[in-house]
């Protein structure tokens, strides 16, 4: 988070959230975070988005959910006519008992999941940006119950993106089970290491075939895809939050070999390493 501006947003303790319109907007505030979820809608203009380690591109109409504490920025073509709409709400905004009820399970859902930001595509994504930009001609509860009705039915909302890779928080779903948890703990403590699959069994005990059947089970995805998807998640981080060189990059996040690690990057990420290190060196220098 060094890297990163810590915006402070106007909402006060008594707000339910505000909604933010900003006419003509320039794009030239840097990448930062806050505690408050934010829901942004671009119009008017395309160019980059970050959130987390994702820089992909954006297009007219982007509308992101985004999560406490999550670095985002957008970096568009000023045309003179870019219209940013920027909704922030507190983390308490409806309370846990609220939102553990059976009839907010969808908006608590999309919440949780929005730590890593969340890109709606739906097919009724017109009709959704219509009502954002009528948020602000309510007043009053009126204000507070068309939000929640919007954050509802994006919840429910169909082709949602989720835009940082899961381990940008050096995070997976755990609860289940404490032996995943230990496996993936291990994972992370030595990813620079050569991790054989014989090892990791090892620690639970197993053979080679029951550790894979067992980990491919619990998590939906092989051994060796997930290593692999680790190190890349861990090489872009590495290049966007620090300075590190691409060399330094690769053998940290477990790759052994330069080209290698260039050519496996580009096929999972879309693009080098260094054309994502320039992409962060843009945004940043804001």
């Amino acid at each position: 988070m060094s890297s990163f501006v810590r915006e402070i947003a106007p909402l006060s303790d008594t707000d339910f959230f505000v909604v933010l319109n900003h006419f003509d907007a320039k794009f030239d505030y840097p990448v930062h975070y806050h505690p408050e979820y934010e829901l942004n809608l671009v119009e008017n203009s395309e160019g980059k988005r970050i959130i987390g380690d994702s820089i992909e591109p954006f297009a007219e109409g982007d509308l992101v959910l985004i999560g406490p504490n999550t670095p985002h920025a957008w970096r568009g073509i000023n045309s003179g006519k870019a219209h940013v709409i920027t909704i922030q709400f507190h983390p308490d905004f409806l309370g846990d008992k609220t939102l553990e009820r059976n009839l907010m399970s969808s908006i608590n859902d999309m919440l949780s999941r929005s730590r890593r930001g969340i890109q709606f595509t739906c097919e009724n994504i017109e009709s959704i940006k219509k009502r954002i930009r009528a948020l602000s001609d309510y007043n009053g509860f009126d204000s507070l119950i068309n939000f929640i009705s919007l954050l509802h039915d994006l919840s429910i909302s169909k082709n949602q993106i989720q835009l940082a890779s899961p381990s940008y928080f050096g995070h997976i779903d755990t609860a289940k089970s404490h032996r995943i948890e230990k496996v993936t703990k291990y994972l992370q403590d030595h990813l620079q290491d050569n991790i054989r699959i014989k090892e990791v069994a090892d620690l639970l005990c197993m053979t080679e075939s029951a550790f894979s059947h067992f980990f491919k089970r619990r998590t939906q995805r092989s051994f060796t895809d997930y290593l692999l998807d680790l190190k890349i998640d861990r090489a872009s981080q590495l290049i966007i939050e620090s300075d590190l060189s691409i060399s330094e990059v690769c053998f940290q996040s477990g790759f052994n070999n330069i080209s290698h690690f260039n050519r496996t990057f580009k096929k999972k990420k879309g693009n080098t390493p260094s054309e994502v290190r320039s992409e962060k060196r843009l945004i940043i220098k804001y």
